[in-house]
């Protein structure tokens, strides 16, 4: 029986599904960020193995990215989708009642593992519900808003659920989502896998192991080196087997018949001057949202609560910068609207580094918070479009996949880089920050710099055509 397009009043409502489920996952980047001084009094964790309640999050996301987009490329997304958020799920309720520090850190990595799974099936069934350029451009742009926000976001939910009632909430507030998500989406979205003239659909394990293993080690190494220090055993010996690593898997690769990541996919210009923004940029913002919430307990006094409080504005600008992230790409380009956004975002982070003891939160804070917002709105959006542009039904989970990964990537290196420059310079804990905070604005001016030269003026118009030429979504059942 032949399959009908799926009707369109039914990809609003999956559009809303999968933007969910994605807030979900990148608010788990951030969302122990303020509650972690409540979970090391609560279930006893030292000092040196606190850090893995974040880290081993990020550490599975990361590294299991690239496994995750093929397989769903491969097995059919709706099912990897839908696999993913079940595991993510059903960790957020380990960690929720974890009484050990190790159930929590176990519970932290198999969320990381589900969201590996969970997100690029995600924004590859977007690219396949929405096939037409325009309309790509605008789901795109919700749902790359929304995992900006998501990302915010998280340090607000922290705050107020573990001022106002427990740590354990954060995690617990996931399940209604991932339900509703499992009971919904089979009823919205049709399966789809990438066709193989008639072959079965094999993953590429020798690939899979060697590029899982070379990102989870570079991720291991990163993190290592922000807590211990770049010269540190446990951070130089994984990242030169990640060097080491990496070489192989192309190797490995310029081989299969059906490799994990084909060469070609990897040069494409578009997409690799998308990628390599999004990592400048993910490293820049990720960092500011860790470094602002020290430096507003630490400089300027703030309790859990209120600092968490004080992002409630951040959520405004994303909104707004959303919203006009679709119009800035169709007048403006692609390539201009990321210049903009790059450069506004940059302003917005050196008017955080100029944050002292005694600035008030209108004067102070204010003003840096809602400038660096509206240029991250402006931003992913439009990241997200070029970064898929020219996927197919062939590729899109693998397209979303590298996307994510990227900025994960970029996160770990943020984080490692920025956080160790804040706390091993300057004078005074507010002159690191500043430091850190002035360093992470000039890798966006440096960002802005590369999509200037190297972004075609044009470079969605054949990409665009390509995917709405090749892509078919069927209706469920």
């Amino acid at each position: 029986m032949s399959a009908k397009p799926i009707a369109v009043g039914r990809r609003t409502p999956a559009l809303v599904v999968l933007c969910a489920v994605q807030f979900m996952l990148v608010l788990d980047d951030t969302v122990v960020s303020v509650a972690l001084p409540s979970i090391r009094d609560e279930l006893g964790f030292g000092t040196a193995n606190l850090a893995w309640v974040a880290n081993a999050y990020f550490l599975a996301f990361g590294g299991l990215l690239l496994l995750g987009g093929r397989a769903a490329d491969l097995f059919g997304r709706r099912r990897v989708f839908l696999c993913g958020v079940a595991l993510f799920g059903a960790a957020s309720l380990v960690c929720g009642l974890a009484g050990e520090p190790w159930q929590l850190v176990a519970g932290r990595f198999l969320q990381g593992a589900g969201a590996a799974l969970a997100s690029p099936a995600s924004l590859s069934l977007i690219t396949l519900l929405y096939p037409g350029p325009e309309e790509r451009a605008r789901a795109l742009g919700v749902w790359g808003g929304i995992a900006a926000l998501g990302a915010t976001m998280g340090l607000v939910l922290s705050g107020v659920l573990t001022g106002l009632a427990s740590w354990r909430w954060i995690f617990l507030v996931n399940l209604p989502v991932a339900v509703l998500a499992l009971a919904l989406l089979p009823r919205l979205v049709a399966e789809s896998r990438a066709g193989r003239s008639g072959r079965a659909a094999r993953l590429d394990v020798p690939g899979a192991v060697l590029g899982t293993g070379a990102l989870s080690l570079l991720v291991y190494g990163l993190l290592q080196a922000g807590e211990a220090g770049w010269s540190a055993p446990a951070a130089v010996v994984p990242l030169l087997l990640a060097v080491l690593l990496a070489p192989a898997f192309l190797v490995v690769e310029s081989r299969k018949r059906d490799p994990l990541v084909p060469l070609s996919f990897l040069v494409v210009r578009v997409r690799a001057v998308a990628n390599g923004a999004t990592l400048l940029f993910s490293a820049a913002c990720y960092a500011m949202a860790f470094l602002l919430m020290i430096q507003l307990q630490t400089v300027l006094g703030y309790e859990p609560l209120t600092a968490g409080l004080a992002y409630l504005p951040y959520g405004a600008g994303i909104l707004t910068g959303m919203w006009l992230s679709s119009r800035a790409l169709a007048r403006l380009g692609a390539r201009s609207a990321l210049v903009l956004s790059f450069l506004v975002s940059g302003a917005g982070l050196l008017l955080l580094a100029g944050i002292a003891p005694g600035d008030g939160y209108v004067s102070g804070v204010l003003p840096g918070l809602l400038v660096t917002s509206l240029g991250c709105g402006l931003s992913l959006p439009v990241l997200t479009v070029v970064a898929v542009a020219g996927t197919t039904e062939e590729d899109a989970g693998l397209g979303s996949a590298l996307l994510t990964s990227v900025q994960q990537l970029g996160g770990a290196v943020g984080l490692a880089v920025l956080v160790a420059l804040a706390a091993g310079h300057g004078p005074t804990a507010t002159a690191g920050y500043s430091l850190a905070l002035t360093v992470a604005a000039a890798l966006l001016g440096l960002g802005a710099v590369l999509i200037a030269a190297l972004l075609g003026r044009h470079p969605l118009g054949a990409g665009a055509a390509h995917t709405t030429a090749h892509t078919t979504v069927h209706a469920p059942g």
